[in-house]
């Protein structure tokens, strides 16, 4: 019976509704009936993520500039690349503190690899990742295994990695990566025009494409399924923002250095892709796998999931080294964002602007409720807030009122989930 109901809600969470009357408008007295109920998913933030850019476009003409859309990407994907992996902690109902000084603790071993030792960037990027993912298996060991709460364990190592790193890098402060690297090359170097055309145009007929398979799997359940005038309602708007950024990031952005010389800034940063593919297989984990349909069962029951035979402990186990993972992999992107390594890289407001962007995005701090989506939402959120606000205010008080803002809006958002949560009980 548990394992029927485990089955039951996996479908449930890809479908999105339970069996009923197909057709558009049924479609669309579900869909508000469930918005009634709690079931909000990431449209708070979507709605915020509008009316936000909405307000700094109208104070700032060259807000939506290429420009400024490229600076929001690269500064965004940081966060973004951590926020993945925290929503699979969250998801249970844990924490990692240690995010991200696990991130910089990874970069600076990337780092010391490529220029102490000589290692090729990629070996040494491996090597990073490798590291993270260890650190996230001796977590997760440590939490389902020895049963100290997750907050304890990445409280310790949160403090003791911010030492290793400094030992690490040394008293130089930081550690600059090689001119040329093609880490480096991540965050500030482009696409050419016509491969950002064709990824966009590949990513629009792979969203299509699983939303009819979706559509049809459901049919042949006996469930209604999405109606194929919304699917193509929605690849319509997918591919019209992806068209239109695409196009926009098109535009050169060049800085003339002299007379003679112009160095030519156009294309979507590299660092678009790499985010296009973590989404993409994280999502397809989740939302499209076993493995996913017992994160989701674990972190909403953990008992029943125990007794439906699912493994809880592997699965808390997995959780924390797919987020420690992600640390390391958003540890690289930053490093290549700074073209260096910060003897003190990840200690800063890396790990709380990431836990804001998921929790903003729509993923539950109590466990059992989140997507991948959340944590692309809530990014944008996040880096659209602190970008408008450093152009808003100026002067020597204007990153104080930067965090005091982004603080209320990750307040406001997780008092609405603990209202949502009351509301749906």
């Amino acid at each position: 019976m548990n394992a029927q109901l485990l089955e039951h809600g996996g479908a449930e969470q890809r479908h999105g509704s339970p069996a009923g009357p197909s057709g558009v408008g049924a479609y669309a007295r579900a869909y508000v009936a469930r918005l009634r109920g709690g079931e909000l998913g990431a449209v708070p933030a979507l709605v915020g993520l509008v009316v936000i850019t909405a307000f700094f476009a109208i104070v700032h003409q060259g807000f939506l500039s290429a420009y400024n859309l490229e600076a929001l990407v690269i500064q965004a994907a940081p966060i973004i690349v951590m926020a993945m992996g925290l929503v699979f902690v969250l998801l249970l109902g844990e924490i990692d503190l240690s995010a991200g000084t696990t991130g910089g603790l990874c970069s600076a071993i990337a780092a010391i690899l490529i220029l102490r030792h000589g290692v090729a960037w990629w070996i040494a990027a491996v090597a990073g990742l490798a590291v993270g993912m260890l650190v996230g298996f001796g977590t997760g060991w440590l939490r389902a295994r020895i049963g100290i709460p997750s907050f304890v364990i990445t409280l310790a190592t949160f403090l003791a990695f911010q030492g290793v790193t400094l030992i690490i890098v040394g008293g130089q402060g930081s550690v600059t990566l090689p001119a040329g690297s093609p880490l480096i090359g991540l965050e500030n170097s482009f696409l050419p025009l016509w491969l950002g055309w064709t990824l966009m145009a590949v990513f629009v007929i792979g969203y299509a494409a699983l939303k009819l398979a979706d559509a049809r799997a459901a049919r042949r359940a006996g469930l209604p399924g999405t109606p194929y005038a919304v699917i193509a309602m929605k690849v319509a708007v997918v591919a019209a923002l992806g068209a239109a950024f695409t196009f926009e990031m098109g535009v050169n952005r060049n800085v003339t250095t002299n007379a003679f010389f112009t160095n030519k800034a156009q294309g979507m940063p590299w660092v678009v892709v790499l985010l296009v593919v973590l989404f993409a297989v994280w999502h397809l984990v989740l939302s499209r796998t076993r493995y996913g349909r017992h994160v989701y069962a674990v972190g909403g029951n953990e008992e029943a999931s125990r007794r439906a035979g699912v493994v809880v402990s592997r699965i808390r186990i997995s959780v924390f080294v797919i987020c420690s993972g992600m640390a390391a992999v958003s540890g690289v992107v930053a490093a290549s964002l700074l073209q260096s390594v910060q003897s003190n890289a990840g200690a800063g407001n890396t790990l709380l602007l990431a836990v804001g962007a998921a929790v903003i995005g729509g993923t539950s701090l109590f466990g059992g409720r989140g997507r991948v989506i959340d944590a692309v939402l809530g990014g944008l959120v996040v880096a659209v807030i602190i970008n408008g606000m450093s152009d808003l205010i100026q002067g020597a008080n204007s990153a104080g009122y930067e965090w005091v803002v982004t603080g209320a809006v990750l307040l406001l958002a997780a008092g609405f989930d603990a209202v949502v949560r009351r509301a749906r009980r």
